[in-house]
């Protein structure tokens, strides 16, 4: 669905995949990153910790917005702005993985997903710019892998997008995307962005009066 004239959208963030999928969906948007210290919040829940993720996102770039002259505009124009923000974890055996630091770290995940499956846990945050309202959900998928032979987990290392995303969890990669056995859920959830979820909240959004 294509956004509306009366409508302004921003993305709070800097992953690809996630530019890539509001853009399936039909949406022109403006980019914006937080720099927040992941690390620094924890939960014991995965699905606790991808919502305080993107909350603590949302907060940064609204005050980001604040000091850049940016919220002026937003709060004195007509239009409707809308600003997402998202987060993902993977969960592999029980235990919560987020990006990997090192290789040693990236090389342990990859190799676990050949002997179980695993899981992405992924948040949408919609914030109303002007209002302050926000929206938000969580949606889960569940990926099956054949088994990863060694040189192609040193290739990914070695290539290096496996630091960029939770739990090093390529499957779109062309060394990955042939070892996938099977998704439970969709592609895009398992991206980082679930389509279903994010249109949900933004019509949530525009109706709120």
């Amino acid at each position: 669905m294509a956004a509306s004239s009366a409508l302004r959208l921003i993305l709070g963030s800097s992953s690809s995949s996630r530019r890539l999928i509001l853009s399936e969906m039909g949406y022109k948007f403006t980019l914006l990153s937080a720099d927040i210290d992941e690390k620094a919040i924890r939960k014991e829940k995965p699905e606790e910790l991808v919502v305080a993720l993107a909350h603590a996102k949302a907060d940064a770039i609204l005050e980001k917005m604040k000091s850049n002259g940016m919220m002026k505009e937003i709060v004195d124009s007509q239009e409707t702005t809308l600003m997402i923000t998202a987060d993902q974890v993977v969960v592999h055996d029980g235990v919560i993985r987020e990006k990997p630091s090192t290789p040693e770290e990236a090389r342990k995940f990859i190799k676990g997903y050949s002997e179980s499956h695993a899981a992405t846990i992924g948040s949408v945050l919609v914030t109303n710019v002007k209002t302050g309202a926000r929206r938000e959900g969580w949606d889960k998928a569940e990926v099956y892998f054949h088994k990863i032979p060694d040189e192609v987990v040193e290739s990914l290392i070695e290539e290096g997008d496996v630091f960029y995303v939770a739990g090093g969890l390529l499957v779109e990669h062309p060394l990955t995307s042939p070892l996938v056995e099977a998704i439970v859920g969709t592609i895009d959830s398992v991206m980082g962005l679930p389509k279903a979820l994010t249109e949900k909240l933004i019509k949530e959004s525009l109706s709120e009066p």
